[in-house]
């Protein structure tokens, strides 16, 4: 059954783990080799929540990740030491002290640029009192929706046999996204993303793609997404399953969870969705055949 979470009852508490994921993916951000289009920033699902994955430090590996059971920060070393912080009644400000804290007693040196990217208003975590919010069957409501999305953009992944990225949550917008890639470089991205640096979406989209995923927004429950970079002339024209539609003010295709959860089929209105987006983008661009 596909979890009902409105997007507007939730606000508190998506604000504040919206910057604690930042927090973490800046640490692993600064501690990883880079890899092309930021895939080494991101974070991935787990069957406790969300994850760095493995991160090299000195000796070892380090692993972080946000457990929405018991509703803590795990921190792991490949040495068997191990950290647990809490996640209910802290601040950012109080979760950055402690995470950067836990490090320290693990051995970690880490130092990451300690103010959020991609929203409006950029408060330095350390400052940052504001945001002190966590609803634990909040959090836990919306890590089933990302498992959710997550089960449908990997089979959705798997159809394709050229450059496509992991499917991996980008904490900057708290979206977790596939892309698939033409092959082709792209025109230079304009950028302009709030607090975030132009050369970022630069190396983004430095590569034609078409991209789909999940956010907490674009809906009453938030919703599925598609865009391709830079857009064929027709796209935003293309056809798309009863209940899609194309976001002038967004630039790109959504899909609201709500409709998806009331569908008789959801699975198969998503995978619609999809791929009729990725075949706008793909036939409209005159891409390389390159679906199995």
């Amino acid at each position: 059954m596909r979890t009902e979470l409105a997007v507007d009852s939730w606000q508190a508490t998506r604000d504040t783990l919206h910057m604690w994921t930042q927090i973490v993916g800046k640490i692993r951000m600064a501690l990883t080799p880079s890899v092309n289009h930021w895939w080494h920033v991101t974070l991935y699902l787990s069957a406790r929540g969300l994850s760095t994955g493995p991160i090299p430090v000195p000796g070892g590996i380090l692993d972080m990740e946000f457990d929405f059971v018991e509703h803590r920060l795990v921190l792991r070393s490949s040495d068997g030491e191990r950290r647990y912080l809490p996640l209910a009644g802290q601040s950012v400000a109080s979760f950055y002290a402690a995470t950067m804290d836990a490090l320290g007693s693990l051995g970690v040196e880490v130092e990451i640029h300690p103010v959020p990217n991609e929203v409006e208003v950029a408060i330095p975590f350390a400052e940052d009192t504001e945001h002190c919010t966590y609803d634990p069957e909040q959090a836990q409501a919306f890590w089933h929706q990302l498992i959710d999305a997550g089960t449908q953009l990997q089979r959705f992944r798997s159809r394709f046999i050229g450059k496509v990225s992991p499917v991996h949550y980008f904490w900057g917008a708290m979206d977790l996204a596939v892309t698939r890639f033409s092959g082709r470089t792209a025109p230079m991205h304009p950028g302009g993303a709030p607090n975030c640096p132009d050369s970022v979406m630069h190396e983004g989209y430095s590569h034609e793609l078409s991209s789909a995923g999940f956010w907490p927004g674009g809906g009453a429950e938030g919703a599925y997404y598609s865009y391709a970079y830079p857009a064929p002339a027709g796209f935003a024209d293309a056809e798309v399953p009863e209940g899609a539609y194309f976001s002038d003010a967004l630039g790109e295709f959504l899909l609201p969870y709500e409709v998806v959860r009331a569908a008789a089929d959801p699975d198969a209105l998503v995978q619609a969705f999809l791929e009729a987006t990725y075949r706008a983008a793909a036939e409209l661009g005159e891409w390389p055949v390159l679906t199995a």
